[in-house]
């Protein structure tokens, strides 16, 4: 039980810029374990944004409310996942080879179709989720949502760490430590923490459970993409697999709620 506490500080320090223990191992073989808990960060997240809108929601309008807990969510995870994304499109946009994706990837400056990215899924995301988050006023719903579809949204990010290889050879590379092999013990935590939230908001609209076909299609197209092109993933692509799924449950949710 004390190693697993320290596989969670491990990843809430990776993951997010929560305050963590002075004594938070850095050991790469913890790192590789707290994969197990990238859903469950997910809850945390996601119950942080929420408190941000709720508390918001009490003083200024809704739509305010929204902006702010998507703001808080990428201040809790430094924009983690936001700049992957960002990275990702402007090497796969400007690249033309393995190599040139891979450099364009490392490199800190943004270009225009990180821009373009991060312009049009920050978007997205403020206009689905004011839409889902409208549809109905239980707090426990509102809540639930957002643990879902961070927690779901990491979930697929995980699935290409378990059904791929990792591209760069660079052994010093932020997220070589996650990339190594994973045990039953974390792929069952993964769908565990991942599923959950997804259970409990079907007990408001069952055909939410459709929201699996579309992220397990996203799955499949971003793992064949990568894999083509650069050989397996990297940080940036899970991140910005990450980000396009959260876009994809919100949009799924906002569909199903709409037609049912």
């Amino acid at each position: 039980m004390r190693e697993q506490i320290r596989v969670f500080w491990v990843a809430l320090m990776f993951y997010t810029r929560i305050p963590c223990p002075k004594n938070t191992p850095h050991n790469p073989e913890f790192l590789n374990k707290a994969t197990r808990f990238f859903p469950l960060i997910g809850w945390i997240v996601g119950g942080i944004s929420f408190l941000a809108f709720w508390g918001s929601s009490q003083i200024w309008n809704f739509s305010f409310a929204v902006l702010i807990s998507l703001a808080v969510g990428i201040l809790v995870t430094g924009a983690f996942h936001e700049d992957g994304l960002a990275d990702t499109f402007d090497g796969f946009g400007g690249g033309w080879n393995k190599e040139k994706i891979l450099e364009i990837m490392k490199d800190s400056r943004i270009g225009t179709f990180g821009v373009i990215a991060l312009l049009v899924f920050l978007s997205a995301k403020f206009l689905t989720l004011k839409a889902v988050l409208e549809k109905e006023s239980h707090i426990a719903y509102q809540l639930f949502i957002f643990f879902t579809y961070h927690s779901l949204a990491r979930l697929n990010a995980a699935n290409i760490i378990f059904t791929s290889q990792y591209a760069r050879e660079d052994e010093k590379s932020k997220a070589k430590p996650i990339a190594k092999n994973h045990g039953k013990t974390e792929i069952l935590c993964v769908y565990l923490f991942g599923l959950v939230p997804l259970i409990f908001l079907s007990y408001w609209k069952v055909f939410c459970l459709l929201v699996l076909v579309p992220l397990l299609l996203l799955f499949f197209f971003a793992k064949r993409y990568f894999e083509k092109w650069i050989g397996g993933y990297t940080g940036d692509c899970l991140g910005a697999v990450e980000q396009l799924s959260e876009c994809c449950v919100l949009l799924t949710f906002e569909a199903v709620w709409k037609f049912s």
